[in-house]
């Protein structure tokens, strides 16, 4: 288990953030930046907190951290943006600053957790009917959604379906229904959701 970010919790809430964003942007260790971040995101639940997340500019480094290969730092910034992002003016930060595609990237990582995130992300920056931005509800993310509609995992499920309801036209829906029909191409669901493959035997050497 990563040990926790070594700062002092009774210079302040804001002087605490700041030494977190300092560890993260100094430290060489992945576990230390995992574990400040994860921190972070937890910081952002609390509305209290986001003018000071703003302050430090955090929803900069959360999206950032969404380009990263560690898919770790991934599940965490998206979780964090997840957080910030049902408050209007963090929301108007992430679509001014052109977070929408690597949200959108986010749709096909690997790890359950992140695409969990996403989803629910986009749909906190989508309005419904006309209000959305269009890339929100492109035909690649509508027929994502349509494919994660289709998961084992409930509340994936539930959310890409509420998503398909409530922010996609039933034309922009049969539309994507067409194209799935000519395609096998897509946004991948997540591992988890992918079957699994039969192990080889392992055989013992004489």
């Amino acid at each position: 288990m990563a040990q926790k970010p070594k700062v002092d919790p009774h210079v302040g809430r804001l002087g605490y953030l700041q030494a977190l964003v300092t560890e993260f942007q100094e430290t060489e260790s992945q576990d230390a930046k995992e574990q400040v971040l994860a921190n972070l995101a937890n910081f952002a639940y609390d509305p209290s907190n986001y003018p000071y997340l703003r302050q430090l500019q955090v929803l900069d480094l959360f999206l950032d951290s969404l380009s990263e290969e560690n898919e770790t730092l991934v599940e965490f910034a998206i979780g964090g943006l997840c957080n910030l992002c049902p408050d209007r003016a963090n929301k108007e930060h992430i679509l001014q600053t052109g977070g929408i595609p690597l949200i959108i990237n986010c749709l096909s990582s690997p790890n359950e957790e992140t695409v969990l995130s996403a989803v629910t992300t986009i749909m906190y920056l989508s309005s419904p009917g006309s209000g959305s931005p269009p890339e929100l509800t492109a035909m690649p993310v509508v027929q994502c959604m349509l494919r994660f509609s289709l998961s084992a995992n409930t509340r994936l499920r539930n959310l890409a379906q509420i998503f398909l309801e409530d922010f996609c036209s039933p034309s922009q829906v049969a539309e994507a229904r067409t194209w799935q029909a000519h395609s096998a191409l897509g946004i991948p669901l997540p591992r988890t959701e992918a079957p699994q493959q039969p192990r080889p035997r392992e055989t013992s050497q004489p």
